[in-house]
């Protein structure tokens, strides 16, 4: 906890010396910015006895008038700002319904989400590593203690287990990110090494083959940042048919100026993108992917009236805990942890 404080002190110091705006996004929303529909649904109607209309649920009568969602980012709104002021950020609880009942994923967590006026992928991509960086050079300076304690409590349990990888132990983890630059490869690049491999391990095939056009999966993730290159990894331009409507579609029209920033031991850290600042191209991707204008009018307002080019990325805060201290799983980084299931307390 005294890390995890740590942690939010360098997020609010780092941006605020880069001249951010923070920002308090709502976290009562009616747009889906994910597009994967995996909200949880806020209402005061009573759920046995809701209210009817033309077959369905008569929204009319809820406290909003029309169906709400507890928020799975607050880009969208982080948007809005960044027009108006400049580079803005936002830091506050976040909320995912997916059934994912994983060592990496919480219903209820902490999102880190800066929007970055006149910015570009590559930009991008170096702001994000300047923050993580920035990070886990505060806790080194500033709980060496706590990280000595924990680096301790980790050797002692490997030893327990009878386990000896050879890995590097955690301080050294952590000064490999703050004093090496991150690898980066593109989307492409990154699934033909992993390609070249049947499996993460000697011994060990892969659960899901990669293949170009899917998402680059956990032990994809992993190895990449692991075996390959041993160091955090950025991997950018997917495929537009894995990522959300917003992500700016490049010139070959297969792929979108998005980025990942890949960790050992965690996988995904940061998932970030160059957004579509053009309202026909946005359009046209919304249409492709079945979204209705209406949800978005506002936003889309934000292109009709005046837009910039701009960037921006979202970090899982209890991530960044994660890898500061060596835990072995996401529940044990934020208090009364909340996942499909179980709620604590």
């Amino acid at each position: 906890m005294r890390i995890r404080n740590s942690l939010a002190y360098a997020t609010h110091n780092f941006f605020q010396s880069e001249n951010f705006m923070y920002v308090h996004a709502p976290l009562i929303t009616g747009a889906d910015c994910e597009g994967a529909g995996e909200m949880f649904q806020v209402t005061t109607l009573d759920v046995a006895a809701a209210p009817k209309l033309d077959g369905g649920v008569d929204y009319t009568q809820d406290f909003f008038g029309k169906p709400a969602y507890l928020t799975v980012s607050g880009q969208l709104n982080g948007e809005y700002y960044a027009c108006a002021f400049g580079s803005i950020y936002t830091f506050g609880p976040t909320f995912r319904a997916e059934n994912s009942n994983t060592t990496r994923h919480l219903a209820e967590f902490w999102m880190i989400e800066p929007e970055i006026a006149f910015c570009d992928l590559t930009n991008n991509m170096d702001c994000a590593e300047g923050y993580l960086r920035h990070c886990f050079r505060h806790v080194l300076e500033e709980n060496a203690e706590d990280i000595a304690f924990l680096e301790d409590y980790e050797e002692k349990r490997k030893q327990e287990a009878g386990e000896s990888d050879g890995e590097p132990k955690l301080r050294e983890r952590l000064r490999t990110v703050v004093d090496h630059d991150f690898a980066r490869c593109s989307y492409t690049e990154a699934v033909e090494i992993v390609k070249k491999v049947s499996g993460p391990r000697e011994g060990v095939a892969w659960e899901y083959p990669p293949a170009w056009g899917e998402e680059l999966q956990t032990e994809h993730e992993k190895y990449l940042a692991e075996v390959v290159y041993k160091k955090p990894v950025i991997v950018y331009n997917y495929p537009k048919g894995c990522k959300a409507f917003y992500m700016r579609l490049n010139d070959d029209n297969k792929t979108v100026g998005a980025m990942d920033v890949l960790f050992p031991r965690v996988g995904e850290m940061v998932g970030g993108s160059q957004r579509e600042e053009r309202l026909d191209v946005l359009l046209a991707r919304m249409s492709e992917m079945g979204l209705k204008e209406e949800d978005y009018s506002a936003y889309l307002d934000t292109r009709r009236f005046g837009s910039h080019p701009h960037s921006g990325f979202g970090v899982g805060f209890e991530r960044l805990v994660l890898y500061a201290t060596a835990m072995g799983n996401i529940r044990d980084v934020i208090p009364f942890p909340r996942t499909v299931g179980q709620m604590l307390h």
